[in-house]
């Protein structure tokens, strides 16, 4: 029994354990090293897929950031442009409830200094009204006589002055001549018009008008042209025309007769244009505080000469005819 179990193990067996490794054929181990460098080595595919991934998320990070910027940059600026136009609407509403209340302010005063008490009417006789008696016929004939005389004899002195410019208007015109010199002509009606108010009305009354306005203003432009003369640079031509339309017309009228500008027409020029009459009587009484002659030109259009404009020495209104047309605002 014991001589067959020791020839069942033999004496010459290795019982050591074998490395694994060194247990692989050559084929496997050339597998297992290409499945190595496969995994150290990336795909070129791969890495520009990532690339580009990586490029599209930069950009879209910026976009968002730049998006973030403006909303907030929005936000800032909606916040103050609000905060400031409140603050405008404040101080203009502000600026009306003060002027509107100094208006107001003035507008009270104003009618607290209104004499409303009917002032009674003076009226002086008329010499005309008086019965005449034979006895003093002579001398009361003088005495009437005397106030006329003396109203048409404010241009004498200046009679030889005012009829060689006028002979001189109705000449050829002289488009060169100097400004505040009259550059067209009139015809013999106009001159025998400006004859009757210089001599015998005294620079002070209402004469017919020539037909339209063009035809009044050149008239007129003649008067100036030899008030000028007159006076040289003691007076100041005022306008009365209720309309800017018609104020249009005599300051191009005037401008083209008188080779002006517009610097002189104006508050402080040679010519001032009115609507109403209260501003006109104003700034003639101020002229004649300073010691200059107002001459006060009336449009056709007026219908009326206001009682305050008749105390200054120079005075023209024009009295449209029967058949003169009207203006339209005249007829609504």
């Amino acid at each position: 029994m014991e001589s067959t179990a020791g020839d069942a193990m033999p004496d010459d067996t290795d019982l050591t354990p074998q490395d694994p490794d060194t247990e692989l054929s050559p084929a496997e181990n050339a597998a297992e090293q290409k499945d190595a460098a496969s995994t150290q080595e990336p795909n070129p595919v791969m890495e520009l897929a990532l690339k580009d991934l990586q490029e599209r998320r930069d950009t879209l990070e910026q976009e968002i950031n730049a998006l973030s910027k403006r909303k907030q940059q929005l936000d800032d600026e909606l916040k103050a442009n609000f905060a400031g136009q409140s603050d405008a609407i404040a101080r203009r509403v502000k600026g009306f409830q003060e002027y509107l209340g100094g208006a107001l302010g003035d507008l009270v005063q104003s009618v607290e200094n209104l004499d409303l008490v009917v002032q009674p009417m003076v009226v002086q006789p008329s010499p005309l009204d008086q019965q005449p008696d034979n006895s003093g016929a002579a001398s009361g004939s003088e005495a009437t006589a005397a106030p006329a005389a003396a109203v048409a004899d404010t241009f004498r002195p200046d009679e030889d002055l005012i009829r060689a410019s006028l002979e001189r208007f109705l000449k050829q015109p002289d488009v060169y001549a100097d400004p505040w010199n009259l550059r067209r002509s009139i015809d013999a009606r106009d001159t025998a018009l400006l004859e009757d108010w210089f001599f015998n009305q005294g620079g002070r009354g209402a004469q017919p008008s020539r037909g339209n306005r063009p035809r009044n203003i050149l008239v007129s432009a003649g008067l100036v042209a030899i008030i000028g003369e007159l006076y040289g640079d003691q007076f100041q031509c005022l306008v009365l025309a209720g309309g800017p339309e018609r104020l249009g017309e005599w300051r191009r009228g005037l401008q083209d007769a008188l080779g002006l500008g517009r610097e002189d027409f104006g508050p402080s020029s040679g010519i001032v244009l009115f609507e109403r009459p209260e501003a006109l009587v104003e700034r003639a009484d101020r002229l004649e505080e300073r010691g200059e002659v107002p001459l006060i030109l009336i449009d056709a259009a007026e219908r009326s000469v206001e009682i305050p404009v008749l105390q200054f020495p120079l005075w023209l209104a024009f009295a449209a005819g029967p058949g003169e047309r009207l203006d339209d605002d005249d007829l609504l």
